[in-house]
């Protein structure tokens, strides 16, 4: 498929998991729900664009976005100043069609730090240097597009009864199956638990290899005892970095 098709397809995958899930129903204590594919379309479209032309060897998948990341620029682990000065992506963010006041919606000026973002990005920029040279072979992407709140606190898809979980899963499955075969990836790598065992079970029977590394996320006491080196072992442990 030419690079350009990659990326078309991607995009036309986005669009159509960005509808199946707004669908969907979630009761309390949900009280607020986030796609940053409606409202932050605009940087996703560009991401998308700009780094998933072409095979990639790898694609890392977290989990869902996080509040002042992708749920504030529309790219997966998306610190803002990776994304605006790494990536070169910034675009203007318009409104949630419900939005949550303990979480506001301020795009690219938004100065909270997406920690897990800049863990993880900064690992990518300190072995690759340019972003180009990382999405040559790699590329990231969320499992879930969807951020769920319960007033100020974030929840996670995990936390989700498995009557409203299950059609979730299956759109989602989907959709990792499409960014997947559209990748030609010969990996998927979780970061954390959770987006491996989604993953595995998505892409059972696929000769797809996976594994996982440590999320980075600061609620992880692991994760704060030096993630970079510990992410990095699992890698080169894993045959996929030397």
């Amino acid at each position: 498929m030419p690079e350009n098709g990659v990326a078309a397809t991607l995009i036309a995958a986005a669009i159509e998991l960005s509808a199946r899930v707004e669908t969907l129903a979630f009761a309390p204590p949900v009280s607020h729900i986030y796609n940053p594919l409606t409202y932050a379309w605009v940087p996703h479209e560009l991401y998308l664009r700009r780094f998933a032309a072409g095979r990639k060897k790898l694609i890392f998948v977290g989990m869902n976005p996080g509040p002042f990341g992708m749920v504030q620029c529309g790219v997966p682990f998306g610190e803002i100043a990776a994304v605006r000065d790494w990536m070169q992506i910034e675009a203007a963010i318009a409104q949630p069609a419900q939005s949550n006041p303990k979480r506001p919606i301020e795009g690219f000026a938004c100065t909270r730090s997406e920690v897990s973002g800049r863990r993880l990005w900064g690992l990518f920029q300190q072995r690759f240097g340019s972003a180009e040279a990382f999405f040559a072979e790699y590329f990231v992407a969320n499992y879930c597009p969807l951020a769920f709140f319960d007033q100020g606190r974030n929840l996670t898809p995990d936390k989700l009864p498995s009557n409203e979980a299950a059609p979730l899963y299956a759109a989602c499955d989907a959709h990792l199956r499409q960014v997947v075969a559209a990748l030609d990836a010969e990996w998927v790598i979780g970061i954390g638990g959770f987006a491996e065992a989604r993953a595995a079970q998505a892409l059972a029977g696929s000769r797809v290899r996976i594994g996982r590394i440590l999320h980075p996320s600061p609620a992880s006491p692991a994760a704060n005892r030096g993630w970079a080196e510990a992410a990095t072992k699992q890698l080169r442990d894993l045959g996929i970095w030397t």
